[in-house]
């Protein structure tokens, strides 16, 4: 079964799907608007399982797209919206993409790289025009386990994009999996933040559409404020964000102080929040369930979730893996680690939300997809009770003086001090130790804080191979468009200033 038809059938056709400003889209309405242009694009002539980029802003426009695409048989290719014309054509010509939906924001932008790459493009004021066919029983069916529904492009530790196969049953997997763990009902009511084109942000679409909950849509993150206000006046029950989406609403917000009596719960995973912040949530919102979780893209979004009640006692751990989802963690030689020892393997996951690995590229997906399994390139140990800690991803550890450094435990460190809004460790070259380690740090506006001051702080707490040599102030650290801190760039601007 296609997985569209699977996330539009609970819904109650007057509750609201997608609200976005003055905006509310019923589920009545969306399974309208979706089987019409899923018509339309069947008009067009295209083959069952053709590539088709969508470039748009999250809006209810991006949801009936989204699942339009994939409900006409074909496979949806989200972009970036702020990704550049070198990127389009990169994309465009690896996934060999048929058409491009553009929304009114974008359509313009895009036409003159899309015509120069012979890519049509059906921008969202034409939709309306398009023709459909007479017959709604003629939207093909699918096989869920080799079909696409998305071809989900991430960059890789060179940099060049690469496409994760996602199928209609890593979708329908993974979602039934979080819908579950968070006890989702159509009650719920999701703030979202995050963009519709990073995995995380379409867990967000795929969970609340299945859960027939509805989505509020706010694109003004750089007002903190602005969303607060919405997240209380619409009568929000969750948030999710990456790490600075809530180390910015606790240090440049009035979060703390605001009230939100609808709010039940909170996920966050796109990459480890420091633990100083997550207690401080949890002192601050006691009664607010926190969902931890972590993830890929190659597992179409969740792997694993530490549950609310754990997070005192388990503080740092990702938790264990979600129904569906086995998780290992496995020496070099294939052998498990042994539980509540020192040892450190890598995270090697597997089940039916594990992608079929990546498009056109035959090396690396027989590099990270083994035997049927996920490995992830994530170091983790196990402690007694089976939860899982993440020592550092094995392309981040910092190798200094002969010794291997966690940049994440260095991080915990610095951003225990009270003015740290965010902090970024990396290694950089060095004559002698071979790479040392240097802090990048944002403080609250107007703080004080040295360098020397936090290089002392990180000496009374860990052992001197694992102090930052030197640290570096800046206003804002740089973030991939999800969210995520680009430590790739802090390594360019390093390289630049030496």
């Amino acid at each position: 079964m296609n997985v569209v038809e699977i996330l539009l059938s609970r819904g109650e056709a007057g509750c609201p799907a997608v609200i976005s400003g003055d905006v509310s889209l019923t589920y009545a309405e969306l399974r309208t608007e979706v089987s019409r242009l899923a018509s339309a694009l069947l008009v067009r002539g295209m083959s069952r399982g053709e590539r088709v980029g969508l470039w748009c802003e999250n809006s209810p426009f991006f949801v009936i797209a989204y699942l339009a695409i994939i409900r006409a048989g074909f496979t949806v290719v989200p972009f970036q919206t702020d990704a550049g014309r070198d990127t389009l054509e990169k994309i465009a010509r690896q996934a060999g993409l048929g058409a491009v939906l553009a929304s009114r924001r974008y359509a313009g932008r895009l036409k003159p790289w899309l015509e120069e790459f012979s890519v049509p493009m059906i921008a969202e004021p034409a939709i309306r025009d398009l023709p459909t066919l007479q017959d709604a029983k003629t939207l093909p069916q699918i096989d869920p386990d080799r079909d696409l529904a998305a071809l989900m492009f991430t960059s890789g530790s060179t940099g060049e994009p690469k496409g994760v196969m996602v199928t209609h049953r890593n979708i329908e997997c993974n979602t039934s999996d979080i819908v579950s763990y968070m006890d989702l009902t159509s009650a719920d009511r999701v703030m979202v933040v995050l963009p519709f084109h990073y995995c995380f942000g379409l867990s967000l679409l795929h969970s609340h559409l299945m859960a027939g909950a509805s989505l509020v849509l706010n694109n003004q993150f750089l007002y903190p404020e602005k969303v607060l206000e919405d997240i209380a006046a619409r009568e929000c029950t969750g948030l999710a964000g990456v790490p600075s989406t809530y180390q910015i609403l606790l240090r440049k917000s009035r979060f703390k102080d605001m009230q939100f009596p609808a709010l039940r719960w909170l996920q966050q995973a796109g990459g480890k929040l420091h633990n100083p912040f997550i207690q401080e949530i949890l002192q601050t919102f006691p009664h607010i369930k926190y969902y931890l979780m972590y993830g890929q893209t190659e597992a179409t979004a969740r792997l694993s979730y530490l549950p609310p009640e754990r997070l005192r006692d388990k503080l740092g751990s990702i938790g264990k893996g979600l129904p569906s989802t086995r998780l290992e963690v496995l020496r070099p030689d294939g052998s498990p680690v042994t539980p509540g020892s020192d040892d450190v393997g890598e995270i090697v996951a597997s089940g039916d939300n594990i992608s079929l690995g990546y498009w056109n590229d035959t090396p690396e997906t027989a590099k990270y997809f083994r035997s049927g399994k996920l490995h992830t390139g994530d170091l983790a140990r196990v402690d007694a009770d089976g939860f899982i800690f993440i020592v550092e991803r094995e392309r981040e550890m910092i190798k200094s003086g002969g010794n291997r450094v966690s940049a994440k435990e260095v991080e915990d460190v610095v951003a225990e001090i009270p003015v740290v809004v965010e902090v970024a460790v990396i290694g950089v070259p060095h004559e002698l130790l071979g790479e040392a380690i240097k802090a990048f740090v944002v403080t609250v506006h107007g703080a004080t804080l040295t360098a020397a001051e936090v290089i002392e702080h990180c000496r009374r707490r860990l052992p001197n191979f694992k102090c930052p040599e030197t640290v570096e102030f800046l206003d804002a650290l740089p973030h991939t468009a999800s969210g995520k801190v680009a430590k790739r760039k802090l390594t360019e601007m390093a390289a630049i200033a030496a």
